[in-house]
């Protein structure tokens, strides 16, 4: 299993918007409205990483989301 952390920032007035979107995906284990640097911090769980790349280049496409960073986590 594959479980990435995804950082998201969106445009002022746009949160309500985009955390309906970003609950849509599968795979989601946690979505969490933050305050500080980023506006939303998501947790996402896969069998492949391919699928992991897939969600993050969906979740650049949607509206209002003005920068992502990821971090994939290691194996034990």
């Amino acid at each position: 299993m594959v479980v990435a952390v995804c950082m998201i920032n969106v445009e002022l007035g746009k949160e309500a918007h985009v955390r309906r979107k970003l609950s849509m995906f599968e795979g989601v284990r946690e979505l969490l409205h933050l305050f500080g640097e980023y506006d939303f911090l998501l947790i996402l769980e896969s069998p492949e990483l391919r699928q992991i790349n897939y969600i993050v280049d969906k979740i650049r496409e949607i509206g209002g989301v003005t920068s992502t960073k990821t971090i994939i986590g290691a194996e034990d």
